[in-house]
This record gives structure tokens, sequence and C-alpha cells, in this order.
């Protein structure tokens, strides 16, 4: 008797085993399927990625430096084409 039980828990673990590794391997189904559903709807929405939007906001800031610096620059100029016109008004 003792040997027909210990051979029934034996199958009943090798069963449980089996059992466990066919849900893993459903699993890894599932994720992957799950994940190439969310890429075909991301791509679909025409979503920009990290890196370009990254890319883009360099080329904004450095954009927005340059145009400071030259509202800066037009601005001394003008300056001194206002300088530069009231003396010369002055001479007349």
């Amino acid at each position: 008797m003792t040997t027909t039980q210990t051979r029934f828990f034996d199958e009943l673990a090798k069963l449980m085993t089996n059992a466990a590794g066919a849900a893993q391997g459903v699993r890894r189904e599932v994720d992957t399927l799950v994940q190439s559903q969310m890429e075909r709807v991301l791509n679909n929405m025409d979503l920009v990625k990290r890196d370009e939007f990254e890319a883009v906001k360099a080329m904004a800031a450095k954009a927005r430096e340059e145009n400071d610096a030259l509202l800066a620059r037009i601005a001394a100029l003008e300056a001194r084409l206002g300088a530069s016109g009231a003396s010369d008004s002055r001479a007349d």
C-alpha cells in the first residue's frame, strides 16, 4: 500500500510540475501577444519616440538661445544707431 501511495504522489508531483511549466509557457505567449498588440496600437497612434522628442527639444532650446542672442545684438545695434542718429540731428 505504501508503494502505491508513493507512486501516486510521485505521479501527482510530475503532473503538477508539468502543469506549472505549461502555465509559464502560456504566460510568456500571452505577454508576447499583449506586447505586440500594444506596439501595433502605439504605432497606429503615430506617437513620437522619446529620443526623437529629446532631439527636437534640444534643437528648440538652441534656437531659443540663438534668438535671444540675436535680439540682444539687434537692440545693441539700434542703440548705437539711435545714439549716432541723435548726434547727427544735433549737427544740423
